[in-house]
């Protein structure tokens, strides 16, 4: 807006400080593109699974909110006890399962004991049943190829469109096919994420991605809580995360060094879902053993700071699908594009031998350099910052700068209109203005006068009034009519054309989405193994080697990652399971000596390097009866080693030395006894920490307790009662004992006699002797 006032003397003026402004913004300092960095907002992912099971397969797709992809498992085989769909369960965390209403008694009966758990973490989804129309299989071939799809070019023709998807969707595999059908069935009546748009904008679809869950090892949720893998706490500031946990001291914590948030969910994906391919997991090793290289370290930490500007993709995609794009989504994903660029140069002077590099080199395609070229050259950051919404930098589009320039000289072209106004007007009137209001149109503004005191008083000749604001009465003129008609609404028109100039922008960008979701898998990837580069190097680990010939494993000097972190000093331990000797392993040995950390430490190794089962047996029989949790330990091992060759490899710590020293175990190859070596240095104990073969002699739960703290008669006490219960002979109270109570029940009993006042008269002895003295007696006596 632009003003003019002028003196009672009727000379014009300039604007004075006490008139107010109210059109286009006032200029106010921009601030710097660097500065205004974004804010990515934590939106509560969702997860809606659709699944069917059908004469023993299983078929599997769900979408995924927080990066709007519907991820699909081709038909797999599946137990009647459906434990593969368990296990799809307990990683993902669905809200919602839906399925058809029409379904083997097997799924009526897992769905419902599904939904009967409210003990489930998170929470236990909703079930959804659908009429099995909505999965018939032509149906949801018809619901996939008529999709409208981002990532799928508008100059594709139908045939095209359908090759596409098909080189994508595995239209053979028709379980998933129908499950797909039914969960866009089900998204497009939810409305996910679109609840509150218009009918017509429909739910966005950024990708298909398969998912398996072949070649991997299976790891059930307990493990991972007790091996200490995850492990979370509440957070101190419950405000400032969503769901008021943090990652506590475990191993996911202490390799997690990633920089970007997609990072930090692929290791997490990692520790999830271990593989058993020994392809993929050399792969991974190439990259973390090049970057340990001493002569790398500085191209690493390169690579780290460009990944820092790798951020959401998915979401800024989202919000362009639904045209939700704000000025810092431009920003974001203007330094993630060129961050990218940076990596894919950085990577192509690399070993091109490498998979990764390679893979980077070639797939961060010139599509990148257009999309950020395209946002340079049109987005006016700070211009955007400054009006808080999207504009365009000069020369993108004549028109916009040429209103932009009428816009510019507003203030002083006004101030001549004002100037003509005002010889026009009462010359009662000492001042005028000329102001121009977005939607309205420009105004002319005249200070109230003393006499203008009822609404009638605001007519003038020749001028229609509009309205009263701050003592300042507004009108139309044919001046103002005659520039409504000449510029029109400028701020409007400008804003107008920028918003188409966006959304076609918007639109490049969107036709090229797969290749900025391939720049997050692959940004991602070499997001983590550069974490777990730096952190190998931190901790000195080493690289492990894979053989198809060796069927177990073998550890030399193995350490425990996280006990190594707490203890002032960790002694290394080595171990070998394979082949048919040694299948059964029985370490036995003092309470603290080392047998729960031996045993983790062996579990992280063996659970990411083998084929062959583990089972590692702790504390088996705790809180039962001594002979019957030493009967159900035989037992169970007995089971496997009947199973002779294909017996498990079996790690067991125990403190049931009866199960050596009664033989319940039959003798053979297959059994091997260890021992945490210990020492006895006069009354003390040594612990080695050290594994040995042997079988310990004693359980030293004596030195265990003395060496917790706890008093010597105590500890002396304990080891009586052990050598009376082994040597069968009946357990005594201690007399030393007794007499220092009967001592404190008599002091107590004298006390309260002492007390007694005999000259008062509610006193009762009868009382007093049956509910005081008596009950003391028994105790004294």
């Amino acid at each position: 807006m632009a003003s003019v006032g002028a003196t009672p003397g009727r000379t014009p003026q300039g604007p004075g400080p006490g008139e107010a402004s109210a059109s286009f913004p006032s200029s106010a300092p921009v601030p710097d593109p660097r500065e205004a960095e974004e804010e990515e907002e934590e939106e509560p992912a969702e997860i809606h699974l659709c699944v069917l099971w059908n004469s023993g397969y299983l078929g599997i797709a769900y979408y995924d909110t927080s990066d709007s992809t519907i991820y699909f498992m081709p038909d797999a085989p599946d137990h009647e006890s459906l434990r593969l769909l368990q296990r799809v369960l307990d990683e993902i965390n669905p809200q919602s399962v839906v399925t058809s209403a029409k379904q083997d008694e097997n799924m009526t009966r897992f769905l419902g004991k599904l939904a009967s758990q409210e003990h489930r973490e998170p929470k236990r989804p909703e079930i959804i049943y659908l009429p099995s129309v909505d999965f018939g299989l032509e149906i949801s071939k018809q619901r996939l190829l008529s999709g409208n799809y981002s990532f799928i070019p508008d100059s594709m023709t139908a045939t095209e469109k359908i090759l596409f998807l098909s080189s994508i969707i595995p239209f053979d595999c028709l379980l998933t096919v129908r499950a797909l059908g039914g969960l866009l069935k089900f998204m497009g009546r939810r409305r996910i994420g679109v609840e509150l748009e218009d009918y017509n904008v429909s739910v966005p679809i950024l990708g298909f991605k398969k998912f398996v869950l072949t070649h991997l090892v299976s790891i059930d949720q307990d493990t991972y809580s007790v091996l200490q893998i995850f492990k979370s706490e509440p957070h101190p500031s419950v405000y400032k995360v969503a769901s008021g946990l943090k990652e506590g001291l475990s191993l996911f914590g202490i390799l997690n060094r990633c920089r970007c948030k997609w990072g930090e969910k692929l290791l997490r994906l990692w520790f999830t879902r271990p593989t058993q391919d020994l392809g993929e997991l050399n792969s991974r090793l190439d990259v973390i053993q090049f970057f340990l290289l001493p002569q790398n370290l500085d191209m690493a930490q390169m690579l780290h700071r460009l990944l820092g500007h790798i951020k959401n993709v998915p979401l800024i995609l989202k919000r362009m699908k639904l045209s939700h794009t704000k000025v810092s989504d431009w920003q974001v994903l203007y330094k993630t594009v060129y961050s990218a660029l940076g990596l894919r140069d950085a990577c192509r002077s690399l070993p091109q031998s490498i998979q990764l590099f390679r893979d980077i080199a070639q797939e961060f395609s010139d599509d990148l350099h257009h999309i950020a070229s395209l946002i340079g050259k049109v987005v006016d950051f700070e211009g955007s910052l400054a009006e808080n919404r999207f504009t365009v930098l000069p020369n993108i589009d004549p028109e916009i700068d040429e209103k932009k320039r009428r816009l510019t000289g507003l203030p002083s072209f006004l101030t001549e209109v004002a100037r003509k106004e005002l010889e026009n007007l009462d010359p009662r009137i000492p001042s005028c203005s000329v102001i121009y209001i977005p939607l309205i149109g420009f105004l002319l503004c005249i200070p109230r006068l003393p006499s203008m005191v009822e609404t009638n008083d605001f007519e003038i000749e020749g001028l229609d009034f509009m309205f009263l604001s701050e003592e300042k009465l507004h009108y139309r003129s044919a001046r103002t009519k005659e520039l409504d008609a000449l510029l029109g609404d400028l701020h409007c028109d400008i804003r107008d054309q920028e918003t188409l100039l966006m959304y076609q922008l918007q639109c490049q960008v969107l036709a090229r989405a797969a290749v900025l979701t391939r720049v997050l898998d692959l940004a991602s990837r070499l997001d983590v193994l550069l974490a777990l580069a730096s952190a190998a190097r931190d901790y000195g680990y080493s690289r492990p080697h894979y053989s198809t010939r060796l069927l177990g494993v073998r550890i030399q000097n193995g350490r425990h990652p996280l006990m190594e972190l707490c203890a002032r000093t960790f002694v290394p331990n080595s171990a070998e399971c394979g082949g048919y000797k040694g299948r059964v392993k029985v370490i036995t040995g003092p309470n603290s000596s080392g047998k729960s950390i031996y045993l983790k430490q062996v579990a992280k190794a063996v659970n990411n390097a083998t084929e062959r089962s583990l089972v590692l047996i702790d504390e088996f029989g705790k809180g039962t009866n001594t002979v019957d949790g030493l009967a159900l330990l035989a037992a169970v091992i007995r089971h496997w080693l009947a199973l002779g060759p294909t017996c498990p490899h079996i790690f067991v710590a125990t403190n049931f030395l009866s199960l050596i020293q009664l033989q319940l175990l039959p003798q053979g190859p297959l059994v091997q006894y260890l021992n945490m070596e210990t020492c006895e240095d006069g009354n003390d104990l040594v612990f080695f920490y050290q594994v040995c073969e042997g079988v310990a002699n004693a359980s030293h739960a004596s030195h265990t307790a003395a060496q917790a703290g706890l008093p010597e008669k105590l500890v002396a006490r304990g080891k009586e009662v052990s050598d009376l219960i082994c040597s069968g002979k009946p357990i005594k109270p201690v007399k030393e004992l007794l007499k220092e109570k009967q001592m404190e029940n008599c002091q107590t009993l004298v006390n309260k006699f002492l007390k007694l006042d005999l000259e008062d008269p509610n006193l009762d002895l009868d009382i007093f002797m049956s509910q005081e003295v008596l009950p003391a007696a028994t105790t004294i006596l």
